[in-house]
């Protein structure tokens, strides 16, 4: 995996970007804001558009580029719900928190389709989204699913597929059913991350490129951040570092593990053939658990990811290693050219449930556990509502509660992998 000229990896996304991705100065100077943020990716972004909308002077720190780590190289898979599914956000909040924020998930699938029409920007948005079951006994998680939808959360877009109807769904013989989202979605997330980007320039807010946070302090009215060639003093700090936090703040970086996860992009395909795998142009994640998940682009690309690692590296060979996932589920693709082949660092809690709160006016968002395009979004929603004066959203997301992981940094990636290989191991057998 190598760098293209503009600092990206060499992405699918990187390398079909139609002209120069934007590049943006380093601070060099000190700066005074009402919110500073640190991080470029849909957190920080998201954030940043909001409050910059709202009339608040914001400045956005971004230690390489927007959208530089996972926020533009991820699956573009726009899937209603967290990581965790929602059982544990039942447990910890009841019935009526929990349905709160299964209603505030709705808000953000319905803001995402709207916000690049209204702000003037492209995201190649497509409608239709597959769960699918690879094992007959998992086909019951589907219809529970389907079920607890209708009746806990008053969600009536899932509709059940299966038997013979499927592969009019999905050309694989992998596939016992599936569950069709109608509100799911998917889009090139490195589009979506710079119109963002434009969007809170246009209202006022800043975003500096390779200006890494190195420290922040707490002063009597705010926060200071230090960056290698300048300062900045706010009244708000907004750390929207996910797996990047590193030590900038160890209390919360204790709580997240970096996860490797890779992914292909294929040549491009026949368009009848690329058609003949998903005929209604449906995203798809299976609920296996560690999934296998894919979707066509717009120029008949199959991108397809079905890996991860836990020990802190990545395949040297991405292609070879996403190969026979990707030969499983469609054979019919035996031997088929691959274009891309790229990876990154997911932030992984615990219990797979997000991590967003405050203290004081430090806010932070992290552990979407590789499931962050719309609960991006809508933790954003809460974190910028409470800094407007509505902590209704936010006091939930804290009650979730997010323990560290066991082990230290030494052992905790360890003792997680071991945790995930017996899990994969069930599934195979």
């Amino acid at each position: 995996m190598f760098m293209q000229a503009s600092g990206h990896l060499a992405t699918y996304y990187a390398g079909c970007y139609p002209g120069p991705i934007p590049e943006r100065a380093c601070l060099d100077d000190d700066l005074d804001c009402d919110v500073v943020i640190v991080g470029a990716g849909f957190s920080g972004l998201h954030c940043a558009l909001r409050l910059a909308g709202a009339g608040k002077r914001v400045v956005v720190l971004e230690a390489s580029r927007v959208a530089w780590a996972a926020s533009g190289r991820n699956g573009g898979q726009a899937l209603l719900g967290w990581s965790c599914d929602m059982s544990p956000l039942e447990k910890a909040l009841g019935l009526q928190g929990a349905r709160q924020l299964w209603d505030s998930m709705c808000w953000a699938a319905d803001e995402l389709r709207e916000l690049p029409a209204r702000h003037g920007f492209e995201v190649d948005y497509r409608v239709g989204s597959l769960w699918t079951a690879v094992l007959p006994r998992r086909v019951a998680q589907l219809r529970e699913a389907q079920h607890q939808a209708l009746h806990r959360w008053g969600y009536r877009d899932l509709r059940l597929v299966e038997g013979a109807e499927l592969r009019a769904w999905i050309d694989s013989p992998r596939y016992q059913a599936a569950l069709h989202d109608a509100r799911g979605a998917h889009l090139n997330p490195l589009k979506l991350a710079q119109g963002l980007a434009a969007a809170v320039e246009q209202h006022g807010g800043r975003i500096f490129e390779q200006t890494r946070a190195l420290a922040y302090e707490t002063l009597p009215d705010g926060y200071r951040v230090r960056t290698p060639r300048g300062e900045v003093r706010a009244g708000v700090l907004i750390l929207a570092c996910n797996a990047y936090l590193d030590t900038l703040d160890p209390s919360l970086s204790q709580r997240v593990l970096p996860v490797g996860s890779y992914q292909i992009a294929t040549a491009v395909l026949d368009p009848q053939l690329a058609r003949s795998l998903l005929p209604h142009d449906s995203c798809v994640i299976d609920n296996q658990f560690v999934p296998d998940y894919f979707r066509l682009t717009p120029d008949n690309r199959l991108l397809f990811g079905g890996g991860c690692t836990y020990l802190g590296g990545l395949p040297e060979d991405v292609p070879a290693a996403t190969r026979p996932y990707l030969e499983r589920v469609f054979p019919q693709l035996k031997g088929v050219a691959i274009d891309y082949g790229w990876g990154g660092h997911i932030d992984v809690t615990m219990k797979r449930t997000p991590d967003v709160g405050r203290q004081g006016q430090r806010y932070w968002l992290q552990g979407f556990s590789g499931h962050g395009v719309l609960p991006t979004l809508a933790a954003a929603r809460a974190v910028t509502d409470a800094i407007l004066g509505d902590e209704q959203l936010l006091a939930l997301y804290q009650r979730i509660g997010n323990p560290r992981f066991p082990g230290g940094a030494w052992l905790a990636a360890p003792l997680e992998a071991a945790g995930k290989a017996w899990y994969r191991l069930r599934d195979y057998l």
